[in-house]
């Protein structure tokens, strides 16, 4: 099983501007350091969380077909938007799905036979919230304070430091984390 990106977010949940005014900076010479630190920060709390804060496209590529039901790996899921075997279109008749968080694909009927068994079956499907008005407050709160973080800290970890995240970035994050069983 693999997860590809197909259709990155068009914006951050936070703007650049909203993110110099948390870390009090108002001039434009670090602009560019500045937003490299909140598209981290953003990637990163995306990554921890299981979760896309903006509408993203992903890609899911499987082995064999799901035997029941399967929960899609990032949430919350818009859309189930195409299922291939073989790069063949599978007829939506075959399968049920169910945005949400998480989202899932149930099977409901056999699934045609991939040609070959290394990721031929791809499920494409949008995830995320769809403005950053819908992108709960403390998960954008999360950002602002790990990329303030990430300013803080440029400099090098070097092999004596451990890459930490602050135990309240976790804590704002962990209500919307996807936990499975």
């Amino acid at each position: 099983m693999s997860l590809t990106l197909i259709a990155p977010a068009a914006a951050e949940p936070v703007t650049l501007a909203e993110l110099k005014e948390h870390i009090r900076v108002t001039d434009a010479s670090e602009d560019a350091f500045i937003a490299g630190a909140l598209a981290a920060a953003v990637r990163s709390i995306e990554a921890r969380s299981g979760l896309a804060l903006l509408t993203q496209g992903w890609r899911l590529a499987l082995d064999a077909a799901p035997q029941e039901t399967l929960l899609l790996p990032i949430a919350p899921v818009q859309s189930v938007d195409a299922v291939t075997v073989s790069a063949a279109p599978v007829d939506p008749s075959v399968y049920e799905a169910a945005p949400g968080s998480p989202g899932r694909l149930r099977v409901a009927a056999p699934w045609p036979a991939p040609a070959r068994a290394i990721g031929d079956i791809a499920i494409d499907f949008t995830a995320g919230h769809a403005t950053p008005a819908d992108t709960p407050g403390p998960l954008k709160q999360a950002v602002l304070m790990l990329a303030a973080h990430f300013y803080e800290n440029r400099e090098s970890a070097g092999e004596a430091r451990v890459y930490s995240v602050p135990r309240s970035v976790d804590a704002l994050i962990a209500p919307y984390r996807e936990f499975r069983l």
